[in-house]
């Protein structure tokens, strides 16, 4: 889920559609491609993309919730989506409201249910910069981030940004395809984003004393609370989150 666009990507690992349920309480089993369950290999995961209201929640459950050895899945369906149709829940009372309403009395498989409402990070907390596949670009916007930091009041956090930006990329200028693009999200860490073409995903490594690089995403992991891979449909993002101290 991406908080900026409100996009949602989504695959289906052997369970139940996930459900939708809207601001105004209307629910929506979303249509997503069957995928084995995870494990068995052998088939990729096809995906599909929802854009997603401020304050939706999305419903994942496992079958056990909705089918057992009394009550056929379409039944189970149609009891969960009464039981989610209620706007303005917490996902504490959501989870709360569907066990009292289908949770058998003897389950006889197990049950695992995941309620979560989104959230969207407004304009003025995001910044995003175009960036030429040159070395020499890297300088300038590592300056603009650097003045956007300091206009947000996070003069502290500038020093570990400045360092994970750049590595990020200096990475994707070296070994990835343009166009590149970096932005930087304001909540409640500072997530900086590093975005291009290319599909194959950095590794992290420990370089040898005689190596002249190689380092790069061993300090980035050294800095960030977390970094990883996003991959989108057009390449890949690399993000790592940073503490606001």
């Amino acid at each position: 889920y991406d908080p900026v666009t409100r996009r949602c990507t989504m695959a289906r690992a052997g369970h139940p559609p996930p459900a939708l349920v809207r601001p105004d309480g209307s629910v929506e089993f979303l249509d997503l491609p069957a995928g084995p369950p995870l494990g068995l290999g052998g088939l990729p995961f096809e995906t599909a993309e929802a854009e997603l209201a401020q304050g939706s929640h999305l419903v994942l459950y496992t079958d056990g919730l909705i089918e057992d050895r009394r009550r056929e899945i379409d039944t189970g369906l149609e009891m969960l989506r009464g039981a989610l149709a209620h706007p303005g829940r917490t996902p504490d009372q959501i989870c709360t409201e569907v066990l009292d309403a289908l949770l058998p009395s003897n389950p006889s498989d197990d049950i695992a249910l995941i309620a979560a409402r989104t959230r969207v990070v407004g304009a003025d907390r995001v910044a995003s910069w175009e960036v030429p596949s040159d070395p020499a670009a890297v300088s300038g916007v590592r300056a603009e981030v650097m003045r956007k930091l300091a206009e947000w009041g996070l003069e502290e956090a500038a020093f570990s940004a400045e360092l994970v930006i750049s590595e990020l990329i200096t990475n994707a200028i070296r070994h990835a395809t343009g166009p590149i693009r970096v932005q930087v999200l304001r909540d409640r860490a500072l997530i900086c984003e590093v975005s291009d073409t290319s599909s194959t995903s950095p590794h992290l490594r420990y370089a040898a004393t005689t190596d002249e690089g190689g380092r790069g995403l061993f300090l980035v992991a050294q800095f960030a609370e977390r970094w990883g891979t996003r991959y989108t449909s057009d390449g890949k993002v690399i993000w790592a989150e940073l503490a606001i101290p």
